[in-house]
């Protein structure tokens, strides 16, 4: 997957400064995301796409098609077929995610996944986008919430390469460590 994400990123910018000439950047958003999410979640036209073997225009013709069905914007359409056409279908996915964070990036947003023991109130969210806002320039934090039913208590937040790791766990962890060296 990681070429497929290298691969995705030259795609996700064209389509970007598109969108963003057109001031369609969050429709776009959106439609790519729908595109993508069907095309994953049918592994016979996930797997289509994938097939060396079958011919750019035949590729081409099916997500015209699946556009339309969508009702995607021209932009999307357009740009769905030609990545058909160039044989990266199968990549939509990563184009989307990194369609996606060019506009998070616009936008001044981060993406935050945090992994809690239990759900969090709408006030322990709010306050942890908070505190993740001041910490990361006051940049607005979007919640991507996961309960783990693995955790103790406490929650683990990943943005990017940073990581804040509140969970009893992690605190367990350190104690021991403190201990085991004295």
């Amino acid at each position: 997957m990681k070429s497929g994400r290298a691969a995705a990123k030259p795609y996700a910018r064209a389509l970007h400064d598109l969108a963003t000439e057109r001031n369609q950047t969050d429709a776009i958003a959106r439609e790519l995301e729908a595109v993508a999410e069907l095309v994953a979640g049918e592994p016979q036209l996930h797997a289509f796409f994938a097939r060396p073997w079958v011919s750019a225009s035949a590729k081409q013709a099916v997500a015209v098609e699946l556009a339309t069905r969508l009702e995607l914007s021209p932009l999307a359409r357009d740009f769905v077929a030609l990545v058909a056409c160039q044989g990266r279908a199968d990549h939509l996915q990563a184009i989307a995610a990194a369609y996606r964070d060019l506009v998070d990036e616009d936008r001044g947003r981060v993406r935050a996944r945090v992994r809690t023991a239990v759900p969090l109130t709408p006030s322990e969210r709010e306050q942890l986008q908070q505190r993740l806002g001041r910490a990361l320039n006051g940049k607005q934090v979007l919640l991507e919430e996961v309960v783990d039913d693995r955790l103790l208590g406490g929650f683990i937040t990943e943005v990017d390469s940073f990581i804040v790791d509140g969970s009893l766990d992690g605190q367990l962890a350190r104690l021991k460590e403190r201990l085991a060296r004295g």
